[in-house]
């Protein structure tokens, strides 16, 4: 190692090993419970994401019970988490796991990138922390941290900033320790050199950080212009027939929300309440209609801004398959879903 890189590892292992949180998947090698800890928390803070990383860890002590498990069951323990792709994909990956490599994870990066739902960076986390592979991981954090130190403005979500920043973690990786080095830059990241108000002050690179001797902390990293946001205008039937049965269909397999269940969905081009009128016509039968907001529930995704309304449609009968609503808990839902029958108690 050169004595530059070391001039970076050394103190960020060091600080580590005196700083770092306790985490579960921090104490094992075991790569389908460090493959799990990362998917968990793609998009999630740690916070949110130990409690699900401990129930999947529970329910599916090994990648065999997972690849073996009910695709709804998993996507049900899930709920909450949003993005649900990861959890079709958990599972499409620990069944590969199984009939491909006879449930033992590939211990390489680049065999372990030859999986479905695992990409660059989850592939050197695993290979790194498993494997003690000398392959660094990019992720928010480290984009972060080294943006800043090295005062880079290269556009982290563009092809060439993404590469310039692998190769940059690359060379400055520890030979020895690639686990220790991954693990405490991601923390850093997370604890110290945060996105707002990072502890500058106290920061073990304060003496050599570029973007604080440039006053530039608060524009890097660089990012360039989001995907533009839509807004789209859903309105929920909630049927109830007077054996208060009801209406949870399952979305497709495709798309937003692929396979999740919900009350059946009207989607308009522009803002406003639907008519007894529309609703009655959508199904097929006279109906007592409530509103059950005055205001419209917002709900934002990452590219989407979402006007939401729901509506109590009492109906004399109702076309099979039925649910009782005292068992809709029981099916997986999205985020959304979720939140709406909690506000109204259904």
């Amino acid at each position: 190692m050169s004595k530059d890189n070391r001039y970076f590892s050394a103190p960020l292992i060091k600080w580590y090993l005196i700083s770092k949180r306790s985490l579960p998947w921090r104490d094992t090698r075991d790569p389908y419970f460090i493959w799990l800890s990362e998917v968990i928390l793609q998009q999630t803070r740690v916070a949110q994401g130990l409690p699900y990383y401990e129930k999947f860890q529970a329910s599916y002590p090994t990648v065999q019970d997972l690849a073996a498990a009910n695709e709804e069951e998993v996507l049900k323990l899930w709920q909450g988490l949003g993005y649900y792709s990861r959890a079709r994909n958990l599972k499409k990956t620990a069944e590969i796991v199984c009939e491909d490599f006879r449930g033992r994870f590939p211990e390489t990066y680049d065999e372990l990138l030859k999986l479905k739902g695992i990409g660059p960076y989850t592939a050197a986390a695993i290979a790194s922390f498993a494997f003690k592979e000398k392959k660094a991981v990019v992720d928010g954090n480290v984009y972060r941290v080294l943006s800043r130190v090295f005062g880079i403005d290269e556009p982290i979500n563009k092809s060439n900033g993404q590469k310039l920043f692998q190769e940059l973690a690359d060379s400055l990786i520890d030979p020895e320790d690639p686990d220790l080095f991954n693990q405490a830059i991601m923390e850093f990241g997370a604890t110290e050199c945060t996105p707002k108000k990072p502890n500058c002050t106290n920061c073990i690179f304060n003496d050599r950080c570029l973007a604080l001797a440039t006053n530039k902390i608060d524009d890097l990293p660089v990012k360039l212009s989001k995907v533009k946001v839509t807004k789209r205008y859903l309105h929920y039937l909630m049927l109830l027939d007077q054996n208060r049965n009801t209406r949870f269909v399952k979305r497709p397999n495709h798309g937003i929300w692929a396979g999740l269940y919900e009350f059946p969905l009207i989607e308009s081009d522009t803002s406003g309440e639907l008519t007894t009128n529309e609703i009655e016509s959508f199904v097929g039968q006279s109906a007592k209609v409530t509103l059950l907001s005055e205001n419209p529930i917002v709900h934002k995704l990452s590219h989407r801004h979402l006007e939401v309304r729901v509506y109590r449609v009492e109906v004399k009968n109702l076309n099979q398959p039925v649910v009782s609503m005292d068992e809709i808990d029981q099916y997986p839902t999205s985020t959304l879903m979720e939140r709406l029958l909690q506000q109204f108690k259904i």
